[in-house]
Formats: C-alpha cells, structure tokens, sequence
C-alpha cells in the first residue's frame, strides 16, 4: 500500500497563444478548473495504476469537493483533514505548444500535524511505500516515522529546494527528480547524484526518457513517442505509476517501463488529475 502525504490544489487553467512576459496582460482563450496538486495527481496516478493509495493532506471547507474527487478516483480518503484555512490551489497558464507557467498558493497544504501524519502512518505496513513532494510540511517528520515502522520512502523533490532534500537525505529509498532538478542538488550537495547515499535515483529527462542510478551503475530509458499538448502533470503521472508498479510487485526496470507509458499519454492530454489515463488505456495503447 502507498500512503502518500502530498498536496492538494485547485487548478484553474487558462490558454494561451504564448506565455506572457514580465508587465504583459494576454487574454486567454479558455478557461477550466479541476482537482490538482503534486500529492494529488500522483495519489490519483497510483490508483490508476492498480494500487492501494491512502492520501495524507489537508483542505478547507471550501475544497470538499476535491476530497470527494479523490475518493471517486480510488483514493482513500480519511486521513485528509479538513482546515479553517482555503484550499491551496495553481493557476496554470498553458501554451499552443503545451509549455506552462504555475503560480500556487499553497493554503491548508502547509498546515498539517504531526497528529495528522502520525495517526495515519500508525495504520501502515512494513514495507508499504510512504510517498511525498516538496508542496507540503511535515516531510522529515513523516520520514523519520516511516521509517521506524519499516516502509518505503519514495519522494519526488519538486518543486526544487535545497533545505527540504538535503534534510531528508539517509531517509529516501527511492528519489525521482527532473534534469534540472538533479542538476540543482548537485550543485547544492557538491556531490554526483551518484554519491547521494539513495539506493534508487530515477532523473526524467522529457523527450528523452529517464535514466536510473543505483549501486548497479547507471541505466537510460528511451521516452515513448509523444505529441505534447500539456506537459502539466506528466512528471506526477510518472511518479504515481512508477511507485504503484514497485507497491504491486515489479522490478525497478519494469516499473520505469510502465511509467513512462503513462507519462507519454499523459503529456498528449490536457489537464492534470481528471485525465491521468488508467492501466487499462495503457495496456490498449501499448498491447500490454
């Protein structure tokens, strides 16, 4: 099982001929609203995948829609506790070329309690997964008792910042970052990601797949052909389904395999967690 102390947001989203510049006012030519956040997408992402995912987090009053959504989507939902601070939310501004812009406010995302994390994890299982970003407080907290109770750390450092990653480094099994964001560690660290201490280091690349590094050395992962339309989420949708498939018995490179498939339909979509295709579309698609 995957317990996962992640964000929830509501994601507005506007379209745009090209993201605007420093002082530019551009109209948009749609707009939409749905149920988002990094902890959010990849709970979502991982119940698609066939796993058992319990989401750790937090909403206000008027975001009690977005934990029924989880619920309909597969995700259990009781450990997500309801605030009297607003929900945080995103608005995503999208291109004709599928880039974006983010602003986020973060709301009842960074107001959780020990008690909140602690009663939840206090149900898991040895060798369950405990799964986290950086769109949340509480992260050492959670790892640190995660691993007193013998689960799985998986965590994906996004969005990037030094402070939140270098305190949970001798705590991570499974560390999933982009280019750029294995770049900033580096150079934060003074260390190859080599030589961080993780026994699993997966690095997205976009258009060029991934690459993991263990103590087996280093392996690339070509992407699945794509035609992007939205990049928004993909890299969520790749984390969920990569630690769902490890949760559900795979091997790393099986695991890897299988999430860049739904990361390669997810960038072909527009949205963010209403549209994480599920396993079923993938095995269609992929002849699985």
């Amino acid at each position: 099982m995957i317990w996962n102390l992640g964000s929830i947001n509501i994601d507005n989203f506007y379209e745009v001929s090209h993201l605007p510049a420093a002082g530019e006012t551009l109209a948009a030519s749609s707009f939409g609203f749905g149920l988002g956040g990094k902890g959010a997408n990849m709970s979502v992402a991982a119940a698609r995948a066939a796993a058992r995912v319990a989401h750790i987090g937090a909403v206000g009053a008027e975001g009690r829609w977005t934990r029924e959504r989880l619920m309909e989507y597969g995700v259990d939902t009781p450990h997500i506790a309801e605030l009297d601070i607003p929900t945080g939310h995103a608005n995503i501004v999208v291109e004709q070329g599928g880039e974006n812009n983010i602003v986020l406010f973060q709301g009842a995302n960074v107001h959780l309690s020990e008690a909140i994390i602690g009663g939840a994890l206090t149900e898991a299982s040895p060798k369950d997964f405990l799964l986290m970003q950086n769109e949340t407080n509480g992260q050492e907290y959670a790892a640190t008792t995660a691993q007193a109770l013998g689960l799985r750390v998986a965590y994906a450092a996004a969005p990037f910042e030094e402070d939140a990653i270098t305190r949970l480094l001798g705590r991570i099994d499974i560390l999933v970052l982009n280019e750029v964001e294995a770049s900033q560690l580096e150079t934060a660290t003074g260390k190859d990601i080599a030589a961080l201490g993780v026994p699993d280091v997966v690095v997205t690349l976009g258009q060029n797949g991934c690459k993991w590094v263990s103590s087996a050395g280093e392996k690339q992962f070509p992407a699945y052909p794509a035609e992007a339309v939205d990049t928004t989420g993909a890299g969520d949708t790749f984390t969920g389904y990569l630690v769902a498939g490890l949760d559900r018995g795979m091997d790393m490179e099986s695991a890897i395999d299988l999430a860049l498939k739904a990361g390669a339909m997810m960038v072909m979509r527009r949205g963010t967690a209403d549209v994480i295709p599920d396993l079923k579309e993938i095995q269609d698609r992929f002849g699985l």
